[in-house]
């Protein structure tokens, strides 16, 4: 630990020569240009850039990237996912291209989280916030490069891409680019990186065994990188990137490590030199326009509805409207589900195959057809909707890639991506639903197609009253599933996991052991957390007010009566208290009970609650909560702060506030 035998000492020097050559500055710049811009030349050439070629335009490329590969891909340090591992290869690919065309590439990163790894654990209280720091610290490294001419975001996963949508959102007239990180392969023979998450719960039912969990747990990612396979929170968040016009036509869900991935780092290049020419910046691409454009896709292709989180906090950063749960309510009954995608089936096709069918431009090729999009918003590319998706329509790239899902696995590319009338013919319907009730007066979110269908009425109606179940921990619930304290006919309530008590944690943990239990179809769940957009079942989340601020949902106790009622076909749906121990209540006698409870004595947030989350939980709180996108709305906050007229000092006193950037009254 103190010395290393052999180490030359003698070898240290404390002068070199520095790099040759001259910068090419001019007197005008001496005289009038920032000493940071002048310092920052010299330090481009002092890490070995052509000083004769340090004035070309500057792209910073942001990445997810983690861990560290050896040159021939073997680990050094692990990333936390595979997700980030190999999008330090697009990085580099996006740079040699800036490179050729004389531009001078910078890089950056900020890694991001698994909320797969942190399922269960504590890391989970911090999964949700995280997405915001990471904002603003990819914003900080934007603003850090002042002679930036156009970044690139590359990024892939649950939270780091959400992330690097809101930050490159915000970029004004700056020019970017997103490049979607991609998908993993699905193994040859094994399971998807969704089903392996419940063997845990399977093995302890007796349903596998110890040799069958190792073997199928080594292999379920089957390759070294890439997003999960299946239509969660990565997969529609890449999907989205590109529906909103921020990424380059069909980029979204590529096989990782592939050459059609690299390739579309490099094209990602050229289009962001090209939108500079052009003089297109981000607010010219985002615009409410591009906003309805990917709520459109994300209702056809039945997407995570973690994105409500995501979309409005991306609406935010780029300054335009939030959208809320009316439009999201009124976006899915108007535009189809037309893919086939895991979790959501009937088929469940990996989200590589759905890349192979045509992806995101193949969707859109439907919605306009249908007259569902506004083909007239500017993309990436320089050109607008209409004008990718006639490339698309025609395009070798299109028709080659639709052969190859034919000829490799035997899938005809038209069962995964459907039209309107063939997606109606064999019962795909719509996607999101927001019951409400007396448990739910703010709202709450269901993928309804996720309720197993065996479940629904022929109407396309799930009707489900049964005994509350009720948990202030994720633990507890998940401890009840695996003993067998949770019978078919229940409803499991899990409170005290919004953001106020885990951080709005995602509860996969249970809805997956659910799903691998014979009678998990007949248990219902009613929670303030949020779900993976893998979760499958009558699972209600997002349920607002949270238990902690006062929810309904903190009133309930075990054995009172749970109503549940959610239309498919018209998505709407209710939430409801109707009474106790098998006493039926009229609804206004139901609504009476409940405002004369008070919330539970157990009620409280995680012991292990980090204060940044606390803080993150009562920020998002005043800047419009779940339902405005969790976002940090500075106006609102310091309204808030204004209206409340005092501010605490560090050592405790109290100064009486006045004007916003004034000094204090005492």
């Amino acid at each position: 630990m103190l010395e290393t035998d052999g180490l030359e000492l003698a070898s240290v020097v404390t002068h070199a020569a520095g790099p040759q050559g001259q910068l090419p500055i001019t007197p005008e710049m001496l005289l009038n240009q920032p000493s940071g811009n002048l310092f920052g030349l010299s330090m481009n050439a002092g890490m070995g850039w052509d000083p004769a070629r340090t004035l070309g335009p500057e792209v910073l490329i942001l990445s997810t990237h983690g861990g560290v590969r050896a040159p021939d891909g073997t680990p050094i340090a692990l990333g936390f996912h595979t997700g980030h591992w190999e999008v330090g290869l697009l990085v580099a690919e996006a740079a040699r291209e800036l490179a050729t065309l004389d531009a001078v590439p910078f890089a950056g990163a900020c890694t991001d989280p698994c909320d797969g790894r942190t399922q269960g654990t504590t890391g989970m209280l911090d999964s949700l916030p995280f997405r915001n720091d990471a904002a603003i610290v990819l914003r900080r490294l934007m603003r850090s490069l002042p002679t930036r001419a156009g970044v690139l975001g590359i990024a892939t996963c649950d939270k780091g891409l959400p992330a690097m949508m809101m930050a490159l959102a915000s970029a004004g007239q700056i020019p970017t680019v997103l490049v979607p990180g991609g998908v993993t392969l699905l193994p040859e023979n094994g399971e998807d990186a969704g089903k392996v998450q419940t063997i845990g719960a399977r093995f302890a039912q007796h349903q596998i065994t110890l040799e069958y969990a190792a073997e199928i747990g080594c292999r379920a990612c089957a390759t070294p990188g890439g997003g999960c396979q299946f239509l969660g929170t990565a997969a529609t968040s890449q999907v989205i990137a590109e529906a909103l016009g921020m990424a380059l036509p069909h980029s979204a869900l590529g096989p990782s490590g592939q050459p059609i991935w690299l390739d579309a780092a490099r094209r990602s290049g050229r289009a962001v030199l090209r939108l500079r020419q052009l003089g297109l910046g981000t607010s010219d691409i985002l615009t409410d326009a591009s906003i309805h454009n990917a709520m459109a896709v994300h209702a056809a292709f039945g997407g995570s509805t973690n994105l409500l989180l995501h979309l409005p906090a991306i609406a935010h950063a780029a300054k335009l409207r939030r959208p809320v749960a009316a439009d999201w309510a009124h976006v899915n009954r108007q535009v189809p589900r037309l893919v086939d995608a895991l979790p959501n089936g009937p088929n469940n096709y990996a989200t590589v195959q759905v890349f192979l069918a045509g992806g995101t431009p193949e969707v859109m090729l439907h919605l306009r057809r249908a007259g569902l999009l506004d083909t007239n918003a500017k993309t990436a590319t320089g050109g607008t909707v209409n004008d990718n998706l006639d490339w698309w329509q025609q395009s070798e790239r299109r028709h080659r890639l639709r052969k190859r899902l034919l000829d490799l696995d035997g899938i005809d590319p038209d069962d995964v991506v459907m039209s309107p009338d063939q997606a109606l013919s064999r019962g795909l319907t719509s996607t999101v639903c927001f019951p409400i009730g007396n448990l739910a007066p703010e709202g709450s979110v269901i993928k309804s197609t996720s309720i197993d269908p065996s479940m629904m009425a022929e109407n396309k109606i799930y009707r489900h009253t049964g005994p509350a179940k009720v948990f202030v921990t994720e633990a507890a619930a998940i401890h009840a599933i695996k003993t067998g304290a949770i019978a078919a006919g229940d409803v499991l309530v899990l409170t005290c996991s919004g953001p106020a008590g885990a951080g709005m944690q995602e509860i996969y943990q249970i809805t997956s052991a659910l799903k691998a239990l014979p009678f998990g179809k007949y248990v219902s769940i009613l929670t303030d957390a949020r779900f993976s957009g893998v979760s499958t079942g009558a699972c209600i989340g997002h349920i607002s007010p949270e238990a902690l601020a006062g929810g309904a949902l903190g009133k309930l106790r075990d054995g009172d009566q749970i109503e549940i009622m959610i239309d498919q076909a018209n998505l709407v749906g209710s939430v409801n208290f109707i009474g106790t121990s098998g006493e039926r209540l009229k609804a206004e006698d139901a609504a009476h009970e409940l405002a004369a409870r008070g919330p539970r004595d157990d009620l409280r947030p995680h012991p292990e609650l980090p204060d940044d989350t606390r803080l993150w939980a009562a920020l998002v709180q005043a800047s419009g909560g779940v339902w405005g996108g969790c976002v940090y709305d500075v106006d609102a906050i310091i309204s808030a702060l204004d209206k409340a007229g005092i501010a605490d000092l560090p050592n405790g006193s109290l100064i009486q506030k006045t004007t916003v950037g004034k000094g204090p009254s005492r």
